[in-house]
């Protein structure tokens, strides 16, 4: 360790043959410097053989895997004034329920010191908090709420029954009515009207005592409810409006540096956001807490890497030792203002990756085209980038209208898309795809063998907030996705295998975005991520995910329609 900065760690190899880079890293998309995977590598070594701290990350066979908690972790190649070279070390969130440990970099602002106003004013919500699960857990407060419902439903049923009584005895006064008319003489006639009338004022004055009967007995109980309601409203208006104080306030203690000594809070930093407040656990990632390190103490950063280390989460997919870059959601207003002012390279994601790429179109008549997308070829325009299969297929035929787009392949997908060139056509083959009559079949080579050679995959997905547009595996929120796979015959097995992969065949009966890369990756799919894959697996020259073969029924002529297109991986 080096006595200038408690934090700053010194390279324990010779590292005078690395280059430096040119430019800092850009933090959401990136293949890590050589000098950065030094340094994490150096750091998972230490994680591997210190003794100062124990966490459960899940990664012996001993450990308790119900509780195992992975965690990210970031490293920042930094120098000093001295011009040496060297690495910071950081967490995300906390670790072994710390927020401080040795050797790593403080965060951003810690909570939980004992002399902060965050524990003081914390331990008075929690005082609301108990007070309103006595009141709301309160017996008789229970009993009470419950009989105010019964008779509420009782004092409906005997009003509505008293009504449905007199409405019979008004049709029964109206038939003697008629009736007498014609057998009556006038005085008997009008003796009987004045007796019907006298029932008629009798049953009203009898409904509207029972109104009143029961109008007494439900306000009674209405005020011993309010009483203890109006309590519990107090109590949570009180704890809301602590909360929202004490959530600003905490929130303008991440000050924030950039290298131009420029601060900024978390309040400023995401206000121009979609909901105007910093998602939870924003500031305490890796990332930023490296760089307020390095800009507090004077250090130039140089490169940075992060990589998940231990068992992965129910929901997102970690791999264990796998780089990863910063989530958008939390750390990207902050990082974009603690970079200002740096040189950064360049974001790779606003590249038009399908620029010079031909589309190979595998069928086309009046109705329909069938194109052989390119991987890394977006299916229709992004925000930044236009070039599409939409754009192309609009330029190619300009007397095309309607949708256009029936369904869509990932950007980094490749195989066989269907599109329509007017309106009829596009309704025709929605609705097959809509009905689940298409027949789509993918291969996909993945990062290892499958225990089996068949299975289902059921895993709910919704969109990553905190990470766009990475997907997360949610039984609460999630929509159904269910993927029927089946590994490639033996015959052909061996041909396919290499380094350990395989090659599969993938039946999605759902069309959810990232289905195949999730169920594939997933801890609770096959476990084994797609090759290529930089969202869920790691990295390569492309995805290894390809739609070998699409059948449908011509929207028009009606007549069954196969295609097939080999995988070129």
């Amino acid at each position: 360790m080096n006595t200038q900065h408690d934090c700053f760690t010194s390279f324990d190899q010779d590292i005078s043959a690395y280059q430096l880079p040119n430019k800092f890293t850009f933090p959401f998309y990136y293949d890590p410097h050589p000098l950065a995977l030094l340094a994490a590598k150096q750091l998972q070594q230490h994680l591997t053989t210190q003794t100062l701290w124990q966490h459960n990350f899940g990664l012996n066979k001993n450990d308790d895997q119900a509780s195992a908690i992975g965690k990210m972790f970031g490293v920042l190649v930094v120098e000093n004034s001295q011009g040496e070279l060297g690495y910071l070390s950081a967490f995300s969130g906390k670790l072994a329920d710390k927020s401080v440990l040795l050797h790593f970099v403080p965060p951003v602002f810690d909570m939980l010191t004992k002399e902060g106003f965050f524990l003081s004013q914390q331990a008075v919500i929690n005082g609301l908090n108990a007070q309103l699960q006595i009141l709301e857990s309160d017996i008789d407060f229970s009993h009470i709420s419950q009989q105010l419902i019964i008779e509420q439903a009782v004092a409906t049923a005997a009003i509505q029954a008293q009504q449905a009584l007199m409405a019979i005895n008004r049709k029964q006064r109206k038939e003697q009515r008629a009736q007498a008319k014609n057998h009556l003489t006038t005085e008997p006639l009008i003796q009987l009207k004045q007796q019907l009338a006298k029932e008629s004022v009798a049953q009203k004055n009898e409904l509207k005592a029972l109104k009143a009967f029961w109008q007494v007995k439900i306000a009674k109980l209405e005020r011993q409810v309010e009483s203890k309601s109006s309590k519990i409203l107090a109590l949570k208006n009180e704890r809301k409006q602590l909360s929202n104080s004490l959530q600003q306030q905490l929130f303008a203690q991440y000050q924030f540096l950039n290298c131009q000594g420029v601060k900024q809070d978390l309040n400023a930093l995401f206000k121009d956001s979609a909901t105007h407040i910093p998602p939870a656990g924003a500031g305490d990632c890796a990332a930023p807490k490296l760089l307020q390190y390095a800009f507090k103490n004077r250090l130039k950063p140089i490169a940075l890497v992060e990589f998940w280390w231990g068992a992965s989460p129910k929901s997102a997919i970690r791999r264990h030792g796998n780089y990863y870059p910063a989530c958008r959601g939390k750390c990207e207003p902050i990082l974009k203002h603690m970079l200002t002012g740096m040189l950064v390279d360049e974001n790779l994601l606003l590249i038009n990756p399908a620029e010079n790429k031909e589309l190979p179109i595998i069928y086309q008549d009046d109705d329909i085209v069938v194109v052989n997308k390119p991987a890394e070829f977006l299916s229709v325009p992004g925000k930044t980038i236009k070039d599409s299969v939409y754009e192309r297929i609009k330029q190619q035929f300009p007397h095309a209208s309607g949708g256009i787009i029936v369904h869509r392949l990932d950007m980094s997908t490749s195989g066989l898309l269907v599109l329509a060139l007017h309106p009829r056509a596009h309704k025709g083959l929605q609705q097959q795809f809509i009905n689940r009559t298409v027949d789509k079949r993918y291969v996909a080579l993945i990062s290892g063998v499958p225990n089996t050679e068949e299975g289902v995959i059921n895993l709910p997905l919704r969109l990553d907030l905190d990470d766009r547009p990475k997907q997360l595996v949610c039984e609460q929120h999630g929509k159904p996705a269910e993927t029927y796979w089946q590994l490639m015959s033996q015959s052909k097995d061996e041909q396919y295998k290499n380094d350990g992969n395989s090659k599969i065949y993938l039946y999605p009966k759902t069309g959810r975005t990232h289905q195949l890369r999730v169920h594939c990756a997933h801890v609770l799919g096959l476990n084994l991520p797609i090759v290529g894959d930089d969202l869920y697996g790691t990295k390569g020259e492309r995805l290894c995910l390809h739609a070998q073969s699409l059948s449908f029924t011509h929207p028009v002529t009606k007549k069954p329609m196969h295609f097939e297109v080999p995988e070129k991986f």
